[in-house]
């Protein structure tokens, strides 16, 4: 699914205004009835013994709120309508909704931060509307202003909250909040929905996001090339490798793991593991002589092999020995429990420099890259996929002050890798400039292991074959459709990075896997 920014929005309402003649206020109208069914729909109450709150700013988005006012008000709710804004600022299309809305006998009130009769009004409602800013909004949003109080009692209040396009406070574009920020229940955007509804705290802000069509011609949305998307289940069934039904083993992908440590020996264990479940032929187990025999002891379906060590860790003097196994294999995955010393993460920059085979890069296997960034760099030709999180991603350079999905993108182009943001709406983006924007997983997924599962869920398919954007966004949703299996049997709270694995199976056959 598409998701717009807030310039392509207006070079579409622009479109569609200018150019097809569409009269602007045909718009507003059908945005209306499509929040106004939104509150209908969230009563608890029959229409004629509800009550709702609609908060308006001046401009086009707060026309929209003035539109579902009256539209409530002819269904039989009892309906108060309170400008943020200043009369004089409101917009041509918000002044003809708010003469139509008066003709009902509903008056549009100056909203005073100061009124308890307002404040006790919104208090009570039933339902309120949130059109105070729509998604052209980019300042952050005074603390001490009447859109503020208006936020702080729309938070306050027990009723049910639709905003209009967006909650008023979050960035249309990076899903930031902008001072402070409407929750809703449940956001109606119209024509398309914006990045800033499924990234950052924005996710948080928007409660349930529906896209309503109000009259912009199809083949204009069509033609807006977006470079932020989701990942929804059809991309992941593409991402899908073919099986052939007369396969063996290696024809479905070798894959090396390398990482572990002493005291870190649940890690390579539980990516191995998602390996083999996610349908990799052969996971062969690279780790410290040290733990070798307790990996050998847990590992069935995967390969485990001892590497060179010194203190528990693995040594340069491991390299050969890798080389040489990675020389067989299709892809790498390295990091899952290595661990930080400097002779180790001289050891990841080496194997790094040295192979041309695809990399999945995790966990400490990033961290060997700070201060040494130009090692990254100069695999450019060569197929890289991080998977950092925040504190991950900040230590190689990234920065998240732009919001997730921009510090993902310039990432991903100034480094020339796939990168895999991860946290809650993990985000993948690519070297030509893509975001991919995860729509699975819980909070059950933030415990240690979990990274480690995703990382053997996208080196399985990347060494089976898998495209590599393809590899690291599929893989991210199965791991968080599994974790929401898991989750939904188990709890969030009870839920276990072994439990997602055991979970795949049915991830898998949602897709529609056969044999």
């Amino acid at each position: 699914m598409k998701l717009a920014s807030s310039a392509q929005m207006r070079e579409l309402d622009r479109r569609a205004i200018q150019e097809r003649k569409i009269p602007s206020i045909d718009l507003m109208e059908r945005a209306a009835a499509g929040v106004a069914e939104a509150a209908l729909d969230l009563l608890p109450v029959q229409p004629g013994k509800a009550r709702a709150a609609v908060l308006c700013g001046a401009g086009n988005n707060g026309g929209d709120g003035i539109a579902a006012a009256r539209l409530l008000f002819l269904k039989g709710v009892r309906v108060r309508v309170f400008l943020t804004g200043r009369y004089e600022r409101l917009t041509p299309d918000a002044l003809e909704e708010t003469r139509r809305l008066s003709e009902c006998g509903v008056e549009l009130e100056p909203f005073d931060p100061g009124s308890q009769d307002q404040a006790e009004w919104i208090a009570a409602s039933h339902v309120l509307v949130d059109a105070i800013f729509g998604v052209g909004l980019s300042r952050e949003i005074a603390p001490d202003s009447a859109a503020a109080a208006a936020v702080r009692l729309i938070n306050q209040s027990r009723g049910r909250v639709v905003a209009a396009d967006i909650a008023s406070g979050v960035e249309a574009d990076t899903g930031r909040v902008l001072g402070c920020a409407v929750k809703a229940d449940r956001t109606v955007t119209f024509t398309l929905p914006k990045i800033g509804q499924f990234a950052g705290d924005g996710v948080l802000c928007s409660g349930w996001v529906e896209v309503r069509e109000i009259g912009i011609p199809s083949d204009l949305v069509r033609r807006t090339a977006c470079m932020v998307m989701t990942v929804e289940r059809e991309y992941v069934q593409e991402a899908l490798p073919p099986r052939k039904p007369d396969g063996h083993k290696g024809d479905f992908g070798k894959l090396l793991i390398v990482g572990g440590a002493v005291g870190y020996t649940g890690a390579p264990y539980l990516a191995a593991s998602a390996a083999v479940r996610s349908g990799c032929g052969l996971v062969y187990l690279g780790v410290p002589e040290s733990i070798w025999a307790v990996e050998a002891s847990r590992c069935v379906s995967a390969m485990p092999f001892p590497l060179a060590d010194g203190g528990g860790k693995l040594q340069r003097t491991a390299l050969p020995a890798i080389l040489e196994k990675l020389e067989g294999c299709d892809a790498l995955a390295i990091g899952p429990g290595l661990g930080r010393n400097e002779d180790t993460a001289r050891l990841v920059r080496e194997i790094l420099q040295r192979t041309e085979k695809p990399v999945v890069l995790d966990s400490d296997g990033i961290n060997a890259l700070e201060g040494h960034i130009d090692t990254l760099d100069a695999r450019r030709d060569r197929v890289t996929i991080l998977t950092p999180h925040d504190g991950e991603f900040a230590r190689v350079g990234g920065d998240l002050s732009a919001g997730r999905a921009d510090a993902a993108r310039r990432f991903a182009l100034r480094h020339g890798c796939t990168l895999v943001l991860k946290g809650h709406r993990t985000v993948t983006a690519t070297q030509a400039g893509t975001v991919l924007v995860n729509t699975t997983g819980n909070s059950g997924l933030a415990k240690g292991g979990s990274g480690d599962v995703l990382t053997g869920i996208i080196a399985s398919l990347l060494a089976q074959g898998a495209v590599p954007v393809r590899a690291a966004a599929g893989g991210v949703w199965l791991h968080g459709r599994a974790g929401d299996l898991a989750a939904e049997r188990l709890t969030a709270y009870c839920m276990t990075p072994e439990a997602v694995i055991r979970e795949m199976p049915e991830a898998f056959m949602e897709l529609g896997i056969g044999n």
